[in-house]
């Protein structure tokens, strides 16, 4: 009698362990997939960042490049 007790405990806590290792498993691949949708979204952003950072240069480069300065120049000249 003990030993079938011994055997169902084990097989009890057997299942207990499988059980709780399955959970354990759903919940990392949870939180990985929930990491990389987070991951995602910054590249998104820096991407983002990067081409209105790219567009602002540009902006400022034609603002200081010394032929559009000089057609600035023309333009109020022109004006007045």
């Amino acid at each position: 009698m003990f030993r079938f007790v011994m055997s169902q405990f084990r097989f009890v806590f057997a299942v207990l362990c499988l059980t709780a290792i399955l959970i354990f498993a759903v919940f990392i691949r949870d939180e990985n997939n929930r990491i990389f949708y987070e991951l995602c979204t910054y590249k998104a952003d820096i991407n983002h960042l990067k081409q209105e950072l790219g567009a602002k240069q540009l902006r400022l480069e034609g603002l200081i490049n010394p032929a559009a300065i000089s057609q600035r120049l023309n333009e109020l000249n022109n004006d007045d």
